[in-house]
């Protein structure tokens, strides 16, 4: 259980255990719909990245997420940036959890704070996840603002890993972002567009803080083709607000297909939903016999994730995987 309870995704080494061929993997958080532009975009593999192709990149980003382009830099997904950002800041980190595991290697030294914990006053950089994984909670903005108040006047920082805000855009702290705010997002591509492969992320914060950024990523942060399909994408208003409906409609969905097996979905994300069940391990397993994979967790063996269906079809798998206990 070891590879699965690490992060989702794990097909090849679910086909390895298991057997099987046809797979639905709801392990992610990962969204269902693919931007249908991804196919048509071309890219010239010859070249290198473009400044000027990435500068129009970073402009139809920050409109998207309505910031200035001089807040906003391209990283190779939200991770790295989250990674950059605890090199820079170099102080002391907290971060909430639950939440990604990777979280708690962002600082050189810090420790996490429970859900309903506090931040020290002092010059701290605390880190969470708004949407959050895995438990699918949301803050509101009101309540961020206010311990970002209380962070800015012991001279610390506020992160905000937004990953997964694209799907739920008005818990979105974007317009606050100014150099007069010790405030950064960090925005992920992939996950809403389904295109997680590409590696494609942003850092949302002051200009001092930006340009730091980018002196440290260099020329060529991404690929051409990651410049390609993000300036296309995010330019695709009109798919963008099909997707965020569609998305809540199949969570709606799922959540009825749980509730039906006596299964109390827990979260707001349209994008996966955690359950509490007697032994997660063995609800994992049932399904996986059955070849749809979950996300298990190590550190709270009740716990079992399941990403959103992609379709009708893979929904009635997994009702029917359920029902046959």
């Amino acid at each position: 259980m070891s590879g699965f309870t690490w992060h989702g995704g794990r097909l090849a080494e679910a086909r390895a255990v298991y057997g099987g061929a046809d797979w639905i993997d709801l392990s992610t958080g990962i969204s269902p719909l693919t931007w249908p532009g991804a196919d048509l975009v071309s890219v010239d593999w010859r070249c290198l990245p473009d400044p000027h192709d990435l500068a129009a990149l970073e402009a139809a980003a920050a409109a998207y997420f309505g910031v200035d382009p001089d807040h906003l830099c391209t990283v190779p997904g939200s991770e790295a940036g989250l990674r950059l950002v605890g090199r820079m800041l170099d102080m002391p980190g907290r971060w909430l959890t639950p939440s990604y595991r990777t979280h708690g290697e962002i600082f050189a030294q810090g420790r996490p704070l429970a859900a309903g914990e506090d931040a020290p006053a002092e010059a701290i950089a605390l880190l969470l996840a708004n949407p959050n994984n895995p438990d699918g909670r949301v803050l509101p903005p009101a309540r961020l603002l206010e311990r970002l108040d209380g962070l800015e006047r012991a001279r610390g920082w506020l992160i905000v890993d937004e990953a997964y805000a694209d799907v739920m855009p008005s818990c979105s702290l974007a317009g606050e972002v100014g150099d007069g705010r010790r405030l950064i997002l960090l925005r992920s591509f992939g996950k809403f567009f389904g295109l997680a492969g590409v590696r494609l992320g942003f850092l949302i914060g002051p200009r001092a803080i930006v340009a730091e950024a980018r002196r440290m990523l260099g020329e060529w942060p991404v690929s051409a083709a990651a410049i390609a399909f993000g300036r296309a994408a995010y330019g695709d208003r009109a798919w963008i607000e099909r997707a965020i409906a569609t998305l809540a409609e199949g969570a709606a969905q799922l959540d009825e297909v749980l509730a039906r097996h006596g299964l109390a979905a827990q979260g707001a994300c349209p994008l996966f939903r955690l359950i509490e069940v007697e032994d997660g391990p063995a609800l994992f397993d049932r399904l996986a016999r059955r070849a749809i994979l979950t996300r298990p967790f190590a550190e709270n063996g009740r716990w079992l994730r399941l990403g959103l269906p992609g379709d009708a079809a893979a929904l009635t798998r997994l009702d029917r995987a359920l029902a046959d206990g």
